[in-house]
């Protein structure tokens, strides 16, 4: 009688350990291999798992052991993606089932639809064989047009081997045409008719700009583009087309990392610094870092480009780790736009009551930037209004009583949003739960009819400025406004054929975006930022303040004025601001480097964060003082390891969870892996999964947190 074929399977639940199952070779048409997708019993349902070992043994009894069902329509992945998940496992402490199987794309977990599949590319490949208009492209630039700051960066770039590992740093000012140099080399690399190339972007966004210029460059190779926001079937084929080769180019966000890929040459990461790349549900991953392990494990070149490096970047290729390749200079010769710091204290820049043109309503910028927007109307250019908070009004009032609009489910305040944003009537929102609530007619304490909002969001500017300068274009560009049509494409398309005046928004509009007419950006309540309890938040925001100051006299020729930034704040001597005057990305992160180095924070320590859920607040403190009372009776608590108090979070409650963390810090990497290894098996002992069995304590462990 043949030995039996034992197969271990491993399915997305916070269970550490693979499940054995036998293989039937006749009826799955033939023997295991490591990495196929396949279908599984699991208690009394039927689970997708991945094959991650196959032998003629188990140490369960074989008559126990249940059969796999079914075998997906697909080659197994790749050993080298198996490779990154297993790290990727290890490293931030998750299950590899709940690593791997979220990566894959929902047509592949559905069994159901396993037979369809065939059919479905079938259909894919024949619709692309009529395709016949051409796909937008734009902004290819020919090698002979670079300039020579550009062209010194590519001969370095083409220095690089593609067959051994180097991490390169892309350091350019905003708008000094590192898309370019990158795009240009990667033609090289991408001559062999099997290499791939993978391109992360830190946000939805920024693929189609992206995309219409790799198509420029490449319109003979297949591009695929994977990112949340294409529909499942989309991302089912583009993913299938990167993992079986046919796909040259993928594009894509953080998920895009993850990808298997089998003939992968060269990787980029565009706006390496983007606290985006960072997953902040499930496996808390780092997209950057696991594409330079990626790298580092294939042997192949990475380049990071950014502004505003990350200080961990930043300091690599200072030290020689990472290769150092600097643009300074803007690729079509404009000058940088001119800082201006409007100090909102000083009460020479406010409106006063007997001025002209002082608006009817108070006006919401002050008296220095409104002159400026009129002067940059006058001048026929563009203005950029960035303001981080969307919505009309953080938080609505009783002026008679203090009432608040606090969320029922959350320690935050829910946001007033006009009629047409998130519906037909103007509604009250939470953006940390959800909930929506109608807009109460009087106050829900004491009975008050005159309720009044505090603070302003980008509606209550966008109208304010409607009303400023009546015969201005005005677009509002938020997660609000995209929401409808074909989404922000379309806003951003508006915007670069000149069809708007003022731009009002937030983040969205500050990053990767090329605009050609804009004149004038400001910033509003730059110091809502400022202070925080995280100590990254000055590096955001002048990472931030980079890149929107960036938007301005882009298309400018040589000697031309490259626009104005304007900034309100109330601390102008701060040093974000000092260093942005100068446009001193160098200075001011050596600055905070320094700083670091002085109070043992990042990236001279390594930090985990270990997060715990509860209906009340102290049943959450009380389990991770527990977890911290374990660590120190076993004497895991050596030199060189800190483990704090537990501590409620920023925002404590969250849809009716109270939520609480516990900071371990090391001062070497290694130490701290072993310490989190030590807390997940404690841990895995005490619960059900990631619940624990006393007190259900919902748990994650989280490594490198960049927001704490």
């Amino acid at each position: 009688m043949p030995s039996p074929i034992v197969v271990q399977v491993v399915v997305d639940k916070p269970l550490a350990q693979g499940f054995d199952y036998l293989w039937d070779e006749k009826d799955l048409g033939g023997v295991p291999e490591v990495g196929t997708i396949v279908e599984v019993p699991f208690g009394r349902s039927s689970l997708v798992g991945l094959v991650i070992k196959a032998s003629a043994y188990s140490e369960y009894e074989l008559e126990k052991l249940k059969w796999v069902t079914k075998v997906a329509p697909l080659q197994p992945l790749d050993p080298a993606v198996l490779r990154l998940m297993n790290f990727a496992s290890q490293y931030y402490i998750h299950a590899l089932g709940e690593t791997i199987i979220p990566t894959i794309p929902q047509m592949w977990k559905k069994s159901e639809d396993w037979e369809k599949i065939p059919k479905k590319l079938a259909v894919n490949e024949e619709k692309k064989k009529k395709k016949t208009h051409l796909e937008l492209s734009e902004g290819f630039i020919d090698e002979k047009f670079l300039n020579e700051g550009q062209k010194l960066a590519l001969d370095k770039l083409r220095l690089c081997q593609t067959n051994e590992f180097k991490a390169i740093l892309l350091q350019g000012q905003t708008g000094s045409g590192k898309t370019a140099v990158f795009l240009n080399w990667l033609s090289g690399i991408l001559q062999d008719a099997n290499a791939q190339a993978l391109l992360l972007v830190p946000e939805i966004n920024l693929t189609p700009q992206l995309e219409r210029r790799v198509r420029a460059y490449f319109p003979d190779k297949k591009l695929v583009v994977l990112h949340s926001g294409v529909s499942e079937k989309v991302r089912g084929i583009a993913w299938y087309e990167a993992m079986t080769g046919k796909a040259q180019i993928i594009l894509g966000t953080r998920l895009a990392a993850l990808t298997p890929i089998p003939n992968l040459r060269a990787i980029v990461v565009d706006e390496e610094h983007d606290p985006s790349y960072k997953q902040q549900d499930g496996i808390r991953y780092s997209a950057r870092d696991l594409a330079i392990w990626r790298a580092h494990d294939l042997k192949i070149p990475i380049l990071l480009a950014s502004a505003t490096p990350s200080l961990e970047t930043w300091m690599a290729a200072k030290a020689g780790r990472y290769e150092y390749i600097r643009l300074d200079q803007r690729a079509q010769g404009a000058s940088l736009p001119r800082v201006h710091l409007i100090n909102t204290r000083d009460p020479q820049t406010q409106f006063s009551p007997g001025d002209s043109e002082k608006p009817r309503s108070k006006s919401l910028i002050t008296k220095t930037l409104a002159n400026a927007v009129s002067q940059n109307l006058e001048n026929k250019r563009q203005s950029l209004i960035l303001i981080n908070r969307r919505g009309y009004s953080p938080v609505l009032s009783c002026g008679a009583c203090s009432w608040l609009s606090r969320c029922e489910q959350c320690s935050s305040y829910m946001v007033l949003h006009k009629a047409g944003a998130l519906g037909r009537k103007s509604v009250l929102s939470c953006h940390h739960c959800g909930l929506v609530r109608a807009i109460p007619s009087h106050c829900p304490d004491c009975g008050n009819a005159d309720l009044k909002t505090l603070g302003q969001g980008t509606q209550k500017i966008e109208d304010s400025i409607e009303e400023m300068w009546p015969e201005a274009r005005v677009l509002r560009v938020d997660t609000d406004s995209s929401r409808k049509s074909k989404g922000a494409e379309d806003l951003f398309q508006a915007i670069h054929e000149g069809n708007v005046d003022i731009v009002v928004g937030t983040q969205m509009i500050a990053k990767g975006h090329d605009y050609q007419n804009i004149g004038l950006v400001a910033v509003l309540d730059a110091d809502s930022r400022l202070f925080s309890q995280d100590f990254r938040a000055a590096e955001r925001l002048f990472a931030q303040l980079v890149q929107v100051a960036g938007r301005a006299g882009r298309s400018n020729k040589d000697g031309e004025a490259g626009g104005a930034i304007y900034i309100e704040t109330q601390f102008p001597e701060a040093a974000v601001f000092q260093f942005l005057l100068r446009h001193d990305v160098d200075g001011f992160l050596t600055f905070t480097a320094n700083e670091r180095k002085e109070a043992g924070l990042p990236p001279f320590a390594y930090q985990a964060l270990i997060h715990a859920e509860a209906k009340v607040l102290d049943k959450a403190i009380h389990f991770l003082n527990g977890l911290k009372e374990y660590l120190k009776t076993r004497g895991h608590i050596a030199n060189g390891l800190r483990v704090y108090d537990p501590v409620p979070k920023a925002v404590m409650r969250v849809a009716g969870s109270e939520r609480a963390q516990l900071l371990v810090e090391s001062e070497d990497r290694k130490n701290l892996q072993e310490i989190l290894e030590v807390m997940d098996q404690y841990l895995r002992e005490i619960s059900q999964g990631r619940i624990s069995k006393e007190g259900r304590i919902r748990w994650l462990i989280e490594r490198d947190p960049i927001a704490i």
